[in-house]
């Protein structure tokens, strides 16, 4: 073998290893073990729209990220919100994580234990919220616990970091028990426990003082707010504990 070929021979073994060993990597290094995959980024499957029969034109795949447009967005019969979209399957104790890009002046919600009936109307009438918000150019809020991260119009969120709107926030929620965790961007930012004397004090002042259920299951669907304005989703998925 003269030198020439040895050379080649080298590099060719070398390439075939650093090709095996990339392929190894893992896509990513977060851990995997129990999370199931609740967007598969093609289709509406696993999903629902609340107290509907059909999910209706607001909601939109495109690229990969699942959508609520905002009204007026050529999409015919956009009229107004509270086209929630929620899961078909019910959760009780886990962690769900996803990530959002919210459009200017945005405002939208991730809500759990939401119970489906036409008694009901409206999905916030029975979940609890953590809230998403467009927080320096909101039209409609401004106090601290209807901010980002915050459980709307009950406890405000910690400091945290935000991304501005158009950018793309990371969410996780936590729920064991009647204990709960707000995660913003890899920090935690909030931490409550329902029907403690905090939480009855909160609710008592907050606009669900007259709404009985509003917080009272334990078990329930969760839920994507459709406010009325642009907001994409990715990375959606859930791990049960």
């Amino acid at each position: 073998m003269t030198f020439r070929s040895y050379l080649s021979t080298l590099f060719f073994v070398l390439l075939l290893l650093v090709s095996a060993c990339s392929k190894s990597e893992p896509q990513t290094t977060e851990p995997t073990d129990g999370w199931i995959t609740l967007f598969d980024g093609e289709s509406f499957d696993g999903w629902k729209q609340y107290n509907a029969d059909e999910i209706g034109p607001k909601w939109i795949i495109e690229d990969g990220l699942l959508i609520v447009s905002k009204d007026g967005d050529a999409i015919d019969k956009n009229t107004g919100f509270g086209a929630s979209l929620i899961t078909i399957e019910e959760f009780d104790d886990f962690e769900f994580e996803l990530e959002y890009r919210m459009s200017p002046g945005g405002n939208s919600g991730i809500m759990f234990n939401v119970q489906e009936d036409s008694a009901f109307g409206t999905d916030f009438l029975t979940g609890p919220e953590f809230q998403l918000l467009d927080d320096v150019d909101s039209p409609s809020e401004s106090m601290p616990n209807r901010m980002t991260a915050s459980l709307y119009d009950m406890f405000p969120a910690s400091e945290k970091t935000l991304h501005p709107a158009d950018e793309w926030n990371k969410v996780k929620l936590v729920i064991k028990g009647n204990d709960v965790e707000h995660w913003l961007n890899g920090e935690k930012v909030l931490e409550y426990t329902i029907a403690s004397e905090a939480w009855n004090k909160a609710k008592a002042d907050s606009k669900w003082r007259n709404n009985a259920d509003w917080g009272s299951f334990d078990k329930g669907h969760i839920s994507l707010q459709d406010h009325g304005d642009m907001v994409a989703f990715r990375n959606i998925r859930v791990r049960k504990l």
